[in-house]
C-alpha cells in the first residue's frame, strides 16, 4: 500500500470524483444507472450532457451528490453569446456545476481579452445563483505548450473561476498528465485543481490528487472505488 493510499479513506476518494458520462449514444437508464451508482458510492458528482440534466437533478434531489453539466464540450468554439445561454439552460435544469470548454484559438494566440469576457460571461451566470453555481474550466492541456497553459491558467485565476480543468477526454492529444497538475496547481494556486482524461484506475486517481488536483473527472469511479477496497484489503 502506497502513502497516498494510506492518507486518504475510500470516502475521501469517492467525495473527489464526478462520476461521468457524456457518451452521445447513452439512454436514459443509463444516466439513471449513473445516479444510483454516484449515491451509492458517495461520489461528489455526476456529470452529464444538457439533454440529461433535469432528470438527474430529480434523480439526486434530497442526495447529497451534485450534478454537473457541461457547456461547448468537447471543442470550446461557440461564441461567448452561446455559452453564456447554455450555461444559463445547464442551470435552469437543475445544474450545480459547470465544466465548460475554454477557447482553444484564445488561449494558442494568448487573447486575453476574448478569454476574459467568455469566463466573465460565464462565471456572472454561476455566481448569480443561490447558492451559487460551481465553475470549470477545461484548458485542453496537452494540447498546449507550457506557455499557453500558464496564460490560460493566469487567466482563469484571474477571473475567478472556481476549477480549473486539464481535459475533455475527446481531445486526441490526450488527457491530464502528473506534469500539468502540478504547472496548474503552481500557476493559479487560488484556483482548484480538475484532472479529467484517460482516469481508469485507482493507482491514477491517486497520483493526479497527491499531485494537487481536488476533483476527477472519469468515466470509471466504479472500477476505481472497487480497485482501491481491493488494495486496503
Amino acid at each position: 500500500m502506497s502513502n497516498i493510499e494510506k492518507q486518504i479513506s475510500e470516502k475521501e476518494l469517492a467525495g473527489c470524483i464526478d462520476h461521468t458520462l457524456l457518451d452521445a449514444a447513452a439512454t436514459k437508464e443509463r444516466i439513471e444507472q449513473l445516479c444510483e451508482e454516484a449515491k451509492s458510492y458517495g461520489f461528489h458528482t455526476v456529470c452529464v450532457n444538457p439533454r440529461w440534466l433535469a432528470l438527474a437533478a430529480e434523480r439526486l434531489h434530497n442526495t447529497k451528490v451534485k450534478v454537473g453539466g457541461v457547456v461547448s464540450l468537447p471543442l470550446g468554439g461557440d461564441t461567448t453569446k452561446i455559452k453564456v445561454a447554455q450555461a444559463k439552460d445547464a442551470v435552469f435544469a437543475g445544474a450545480d456545476e459547470i465544466d465548460m470548454v475554454a477557447d482553444l484559438a484564445a488561449i494558442i494566440a494568448e487573447d486575453v481579452r476574448y478569454l476574459q469576457a467568455q469566463f466573465s460571461g460565464v462565471l456572472k451566470i454561476c455566481r448569480s445563483m443561490r447558492p451559487a453555481v460551481v465553475l470549470k474550466v477545461i484548458i485542453e492541456s496537452a494540447a498546449l505548450n507550457n506557455d499557453q497553459k500558464i496564460f490560460a491558467c493566469q487567466v482563469a485565476q484571474r477571473c475567478g473561476v472556481d476549477f480549473i480543468k486539464t481535459s475533455t477526454g475527446m481531445n486526441p492529444a490526450g488527457g491530464a498528465t502528473i506534469e500539468d497538475i502540478k504547472l496548474m496547481k503552481e500557476t493559479a494556486p487560488k484556483c482548484r485543481i480538475k484532472a479529467a482524461g484517460g482516469i481508469k484506475t485507482a493507482k491514477q486517481a491517486l497520483e493526479m490528487l497527491a499531485a494537487g488536483a481536488e476533483r476527477i473527472g472519469t468515466s470509471a469511479g466504479v472500477q476505481i472505488i472497487n480497485e482501491f477496497r481491493a488494495g486496503q484489503q
